[in-house]
């Protein structure tokens, strides 16, 4: 069939080409472009020669299809092989007999005449000889030469030996005799069938002969072979396969058999393989490229995936009990669906504990039906930031606004822990899937370590107040207490700050107690807006002043809290009396702050704290007065 009739036919809506002769024909336009036969059926079909070079052919099935080169290329080859061959025989004897002539000749002007060229074909045969024998060929002396002619015949036959040799190691695979597999290859594919820079996504070889077939690039374009299947595929080590995954030995045995039980591909390149229902059962494919690989129903029981790149990777209905998971690649293009899994390992080796991280951890238990694409699809929408050496709370505040302005999806509810890690602060935080997840890491982090130095400068400006000539403060306070005294005390008493606030200029106060913040401001502040909130019209709602009235006592009392601490949580009452009145989302928006300040701040505090049974007492009453369901 003509590869014009096939085209007309696909236009029309036919896509069912099986057991079609098309040697010879060219998919290849003038215009270089390829032709489109997405989805073309060319099973069982004879494409030897047929040049589908830039051609679309995405799912194409071309299961059975004999490719190859044409009979008259077939006896083109076989006449140059001969001629070459032919050629290496004369020059070898002719080499041979040089040489001979150089140690036999009696004629002194016969003997000057060939010194010279058996000297240079001599040193030619040596480095020929010595790059051989270097790349793994040991070759014995010949035996003692009788004659000139014998000399010669004997030189020919050795180097044809030689010859036989670097084939048959060539034809195994051997890496030290690439460069010769490799220039046959090439060779035997001239005439045969050419895919080069065609587009094969999804496309089928199994059981197809691919003898002398080039899937090459083109100048012009690359060819795709993403999630192509090789399965039982047969002389596909004798197609010409550049640079694609194909050219290592073991993947491609892999992709031809399906059988990878207890097989070594660590750091291989498997990115777009088609595993579908492949054994790795055991295997170690520690840092493989498993970029957008279909591994669907493989089975991956006990295998080593330890920091995989299995981004875009579809591991639908795959086995996966057992395997070791740590540190692997997943976003939400990885397809997790209907996976068959009782448990996995975080670890590849055992911890100082002799631990794996199994999960679940009860060694008794097992995920059930979907667990385990719950338990990954929810950690790959979370990003995890770490502070190291603990975390400056203020700061933190500060940085996470500065992170929801910068991106708008994000919110104090997307907040979903803040754990202590020894010494250092795990935040989660719960995104969309679509989120670029190191920007959102990069960007708390940039904003938090700013905000904690400009805090530190605070610190240091305080500090230099803090030395300043401390004579002239007593000396300020003194003078106080006389006028206090000289206009009757008692009434300017009731007006003096009892908190022992000392002004030193600009926005620093010092008090007995070495604390930065004025807390008697702060809560007269809190109360005045306590106050100003309206009586409640039903009895039966809890009483939303009385209620912040007694949380307010409660922090203010507590004597584990910090100054600083008790600072941060009346700001948050001011917050929740002011969310009375609020918009109905700006009001949501205030709680869920106030919440999670006094979640991440109680945290830190001993269990003996009083105030952290007041809070869980107190809060989901204020919640409730105020709207917000708990």
């Amino acid at each position: 069939m003509k590869a014009s009739e096939v085209l007309q036919r696909y236009a029309k809506g036919e896509r069912e080409f099986r057991h079609v002769d098309l040697h010879g024909q060219s998919f290849r336009g003038k215009d270089l472009s390829g032709a489109d036969l997405s989805g073309a059926d060319f099973s069982e079909a004879d494409i030897r020669g047929t040049n589908f070079s830039n051609a679309v052919l995405q799912g194409a099935n071309f299961t059975k299809a004999k490719a190859g080169v044409q009979k008259r290329w077939l006896v083109i080859q076989q006449i140059i092989a001969f001629v070459i061959s032919a050629l290496s025989g004369v020059l070898s004897a002719f080499s041979g007999a040089l040489i001979a002539a150089l140690f036999f000749s009696d004629s002194g002007a016969d003997r000057q005449a060939y010194l010279i060229a058996g000297i240079v074909v001599l040193g030619l045969l040596g480095v020929v000889f010595f790059a051989i024998l270097r790349q793994g060929f040991t070759f014995r002396a010949f035996l003692t030469i009788s004659g000139a002619v014998a000399f010669a015949f004997a030189f020919a036959f050795a180097v044809t030996l030689l010859s036989l040799y670097v084939a048959w190691r060539a034809s195994k695979g051997d890496e030290k005799f690439a460069l010769v597999r490799t220039m046959g290859v090439a060779f035997g594919a001239i005439g045969g069938t050419a895919f080069c820079g065609a587009d094969l996504t999804g496309a089928n070889f199994s059981n197809a002969i691919l003898k002398s077939t080039n899937f090459n690039h083109t100048q012009q374009k690359q060819t795709i072979l993403t999630r192509v299947c090789w399965q039982e595929s047969k002389k596909l080590d004798r197609a010409r396969v550049g640079d694609s995954i194909l050219a290592n030995a073991a993947v491609r045995e892999l992709l031809v058999t399906r059988n990878g039980y207890k097989k070594s591909y660590v750091d291989a390149n498997l990115r777009g393989a088609n595993l579908n229902g492949a054994n790795l059962n055991e295997a170690n494919l520690k840092w493989a490229d498993l970029s957008e690989a279909t591994l669907q129903q493989a089975n991956l029981r006990d295998a080593n995936l330890r920091e995989v790149l299995a981004i875009g990777a579809d591991f639908t209905g795959a086995y996966l009990t057992g395997a070791c998971l740590e540190a692997w690649n997943i976003d939400h293009t990885t397809k997790l669906n209907q996976v068959d899994c009782q448990y996995v390992y975080l670890l590849e080796h055992p911890n100082q504990l002799g631990n794996r991280e199994r999960r679940p951890h009860d060694p008794d238990q097992v995920f059930k039906p979907g667990d385990f694409e719950k338990l990954y699809r929810k950690m790959i929408n979370v990003v995890q930031v770490l502070f190291r050496n603990g975390m400056n709370r203020a700061a933190f505040a500060e940085a996470f606004q500065q992170l929801i302005e910068e991106h708008p999806d994000l919110s104090y509810d997307s907040i979903q822990a803040i754990e202590r890690k020894g010494n250092d602060a795990l935040v989660t935080l719960e995104v969309s899937e679509t989120a670029d997840k190191a920007a959102i890491s990069r960007s708390l982090l940039t904003a938090y370590e700013e905000k904690v130095q400009l805090l530190e400068a605070k610190v240091d400006r305080l500090n230099e107040l803090r030395a300043a000539d401390l004579k002239e403060v007593a000396l300020a306070k003194t003078e106080t207490q006389i006028f206090n005294q000289l206009v009757g005390g008692n009434a300017m008493n009731e007006n003096t700050d009892q908190s022992q606030n000392f002004n030193v200029g600009g926005d620093f106060n010092i008090n007995a107690t070495n604390s930065v913040v004025n807390l008697r401001d702060l809560s007269g502040n809190v109360t005045n807006t306590i106050n100003q909130l309206p009586d409640p019209v039903n009895s039966d709602q809890p009483n939303l002043k009385e209620l912040l009235t007694q949380l307010q006592a409660a922090i203010e009392t507590e004597p584990d809290l910090p100054d600083t601490d008790k600072a941060d949580l009346l700001e948050q009452v001011q917050h929740l009396a002011e969310a009375k009145t609020a918009e109905p989302a700006q009001k949501e928006g205030l709680a869920r702050k106030a919440k999670k300040m006094f979640d991440a701040t109680l945290q830190s505090l001993p269990e003996t704290a009083k105030i952290a049974e007041a809070c869980s007492k107190l809060l989901p009453l204020i919640l409730k007065a105020l709207g917000i369901p708990v």
